[in-house]
């Protein structure tokens, strides 16, 4: 029996990434808001190094890296687009109003990681290693952004808690798709 795709050690903190959302959603269902953002961030802690330990297999053939890339983007949509959403959702951000802002929120982190690579697979084409910079947003910022602000839950009132999810969800969208630069970290690659 045969499986499509590749699975070695290189995708596997992409998948607990993805584990993590899928958990974290189900907490969020049901009312567990700090073991949602928990897992939010642990996802962003999984996306933080899964470039790095797959740089470590230095015979991936092409197909292995763009079937990295591919999956990376692909669990990222979750992770850091739909999880968020959906948790927020979970949180208050239920309205109308809301709803929107969190299909725009989606949309947009669609956008930044579809163009992200398309503009990564022509850099591949004449440079080698990783980029220096980021254009937007990365989506993964989500795993910072939004378990940091929940930290105030306790000090906020309920509405006014819920009204800074509205603005930071939409802020947050439109920094995803806004042109500019963001340093991309240095991470070691072990060896």
């Amino acid at each position: 029996m045969r499986f499509i795709g590749f699975y070695d050690y290189t995708v596997i903190l992409t998948y607990l990434s993805l584990v993590s959302a899928v958990l974290g959603m189900t907490f969020a269902h049901k009312g567990l808001f700090s073991a949602a953002m928990w897992c939010l961030f642990f996802s962003g802690f999984c996306d933080a190094f899964d470039g790095t330990v797959a740089r470590t297999k230095h015979n991936r053939t092409e197909d292995e890296k763009a079937f990295g890339i591919q999956l990376d983007s692909l669990c990222d949509v979750v992770s850091f687009g739909v999880a968020p959403a959906f948790s927020l959702y979970c949180m208050g951000v239920d309205s109308v109003l809301g709803i929107a802002i969190l299909c725009g929120f989606c949309i947009c982190a669609v956008s930044r990681l579809g163009f992200f690579n398309v503009q990564e697979a022509k850099r591949q084409q004449v440079e080698e290693g990783t980029n220096k910079y980021y254009r937007g947003l990365p989506v993964t910022n989500s795993a910072a952004i939004f378990p940091l602000y929940y930290l105030l839950h306790k000090l906020l009132p309920a509405g006014i808690f819920v009204t800074g999810l509205y603005i930071l969800a939409a802020l947050t969208a439109f920094l995803f798709i806004l042109d500019f630069q963001v340093k991309k970290p240095h991470l070691p690659v072990f060896k």
